[in-house]
């Protein structure tokens, strides 16, 4: 489905046809995550390392601008809303 991409990643790199269809299939299955998924997602992983709501939020809006597709710009109370209804 992506040979252009599979052929540049085996002359271009180690990896074998097989190793970059898993690759490329990881890759495109990460950036297939909604924003309500991702906004989910991080906020798991940051509580996990710690971190309170206010730090976590600001990272996440922080982090949602350089997402493949940005999706539009959200408030803390739309993400707060996604995580918790």
């Amino acid at each position: 489905m992506h040979d252009e991409l599979l052929d540049h990643l085996t002359r271009s790199t180690p990896l074998s046809r097989g190793e970059a269809l898993r690759v490329v299939q990881d890759v495109l299955a990460f950036f297939d995550e909604t924003t309500q998924e991702f906004v989910r997602r991080r906020h798991r992983e940051l509580q996990a390392q710690g971190l309170v709501n206010a730090e976590i939020f600001e990272r996440i809006e922080a982090d949602l601008k350089y997402r493949a597709v940005a999706p539009p710009e959200l408030t803390l109370r739309q993400l707060r809303r996604m995580v918790y209804g």
